[in-house]
């Protein structure tokens, strides 16, 4: 482990859309002490090209590629056994970050004796133009993001220095929600930056869009990372965790249409 290093972990599939732009952000970090983990999940654009002419020039780029293809949480994996990082922070092919985000992100831990954060999140469309701006609570625990889970994969960083490095569960969706439960039932609580450190880009197809069609995967992240009953976690999900989901969408669409109303708010950031 090395101490000062940041291990960003990213999967990538079919992402020449998007991944230089998401390179380009952990390019022009303030914190320069980093390592960009590409794993490839067996893409056949060009991606492996983009990636490749990043790293020629850049030797704390690295890409590494499946054998077949086997999901983001595979990929993830296998750049977190590759990290010599103490710091871990992870950054979707198709997500951005603003310039300042690992270095606020040490100096939040390191000041507050921290070990997990995460940041509000900025969300644009495939334009870049800012369409909402997802505040977060100050903390979470273990059992309030059993219900409702506030972390956004590209925002997160954590220290491995005393809790170890964490593996992405063998299930192929919802494997980042797995990943912050197993997180904090070490280190109790997840801090939120309030500010927009992470930049989510909004795309009709990308799965991430497809937040109700993932729900269904709560309840297997339920039994394989918690070790629930499937009656235990079917009753958590249906009476508890999915209300509280429908709850914060739909205060999340009532920001959206307000922010759309006068974008001045979220334009800013993007300066």
């Amino acid at each position: 482990m090395i101490d000062h290093l940041v291990s960003i972990i990213m999967p990538s599939y079919n992402s020449s859309r998007f991944i230089s732009q998401s390179i380009e952000s952990v390019v022009s970090q303030t914190y320069t002490d980093w390592e960009l983990l590409i794993t490839d999940d067996c893409s056949t654009d060009d991606t492996c090209d983009i990636v490749r002419k990043y790293a020629e020039t850049d030797n704390r780029i690295k890409l590494f590629k499946l054998s077949q293809n086997s999901g983001a949480g595979v990929a993830r994996n296998n750049s977190i056994q590759q990290a010599k990082g103490r710091y871990i922070a992870f950054l979707d092919s198709d997500d951005l970050w603003q310039p300042t985000k690992l270095e606020k992100q040490i100096n939040f831990l390191k000041t507050n004796g921290y070990q997990f954060c995460h940041s509000y999140t900025l969300v644009v469309d495939d334009n870049n133009k800012a369409v909402g701006l997802n505040k977060k609570p100050y903390r979470v625990s273990f059992n309030s993001t059993k219900l409702i889970n506030y972390i956004g994969t590209s925002s997160v960083l954590y220290d491995t220095k005393d809790i170890g490095k964490f593996y992405m569960r063998p299930i192929r969706r919802r494997q980042d929600f797995a990943l912050w439960l197993n997180i904090l039932q070490k280190t109790k609580y997840a801090y939120c930056i309030p500010e927009p450190l992470f930049i989510y880009r909004y795309t009709p197809n990308s799965l991430s869009s497809k937040k109700f069609k993932l729900l269904k995967y709560h309840i297997e992240v339920y039994q394989q990372a918690l070790g629930y009953s499937k009656i235990h976690a079917s009753l958590l999900f249906y009476c508890l965790s999915l209300p509280c989901f429908v709850f914060k969408k739909t205060a999340e669409k009532l920001r959206e249409f307000f922010y759309k109303q006068d974008n001045r708010e979220l334009q800013k950031f993007l300066k």
